[in-house]
């Protein structure tokens, strides 16, 4: 089956709930309690057995955490917007809303100026995969990405997290840092992202997602 692009798979109905990304499709839906969020799992179970197409699903106490991605096509398919679609309508007829503002992805870049040097090891120390070049996820889709950024120039601190969300939880996420005394660090590459330091200097960037 061939893959799809994010903006094809935003242009399927029904699935303003999803955010498409290189590790999949994600949605979080805010249950308010365990029996619930057990009903949306059976719900989505019923679905992905008619489909034959199976998601991730991660219950907790009050919300479900849903990763569609076909790993037969190495990347997200129609098969994962058409069930997608389903889901949420699954999640409307229990009355629950998909919860966009949580929606996250945390990834370490290792700063290095030959990725392909390093990128052999960490592959072997974590048992990641290379899901595009020069990033490596769980093959179980949990855990954070591992981005091996290319640098021309020796950089202090060769490690930093990268937060990635949609822009306007970037922009709040910015402005509760600061206001929590972090400090811009380097912004010549905003609006693309904000590199900020704690007190102690230790570096997180900000980067809304690209779509």
């Amino acid at each position: 089956m061939d893959t799809i692009t994010s903006a094809e798979f935003r242009a399927f109905p029904g699935v303003e709930d999803w955010h498409p990304r290189v590790t999949g499709a994600f949605a979080l839906f805010r249950t308010g309690s365990f029996e619930v969020g057990a009903q949306l799992f059976a719900a989505i179970a019923e679905l992905a057995e008619a489909s034959d197409h199976h998601p991730d699903v991660d219950v907790r106490y009050s919300a479900v955490r849903v990763r569609l991605f076909t790993h037969s096509a190495g990347g997200l398919t129609a098969k994962d917007a058409e069930l997608a679609a389903r889901i949420s309508e699954a999640a409307r007829e229990l009355d629950l809303a998909a919860e966009t503002d949580r929606m996250q992805d945390l990834m370490l870049a290792v700063a290095t100026p030959d990725p392909s040097a390093v990128l052999p090891f960490w592959k072997a120390v974590t048992g990641f995969r290379e899901v595009r070049d020069g990033v490596l996820f769980d093959r179980d889709g949990r855990g954070p990405l591992i981005w091996f950024q290319p640098v021309t120039r020796p950089i202090r601190g060769r490690s930093h997290l990268d937060v990635n969300a949609p822009r306007d939880v970037i922009e709040k996420r910015l402005a509760a840092a600061l206001a929590a005394g972090g400090t811009i660090a380097d912004d010549s590459h905003a609006p693309e992202w904000w590199t900020l330091a704690d007190a102690d200097g230790h570096k997180v960037d900000l980067c809304p997602w690209r779509f």
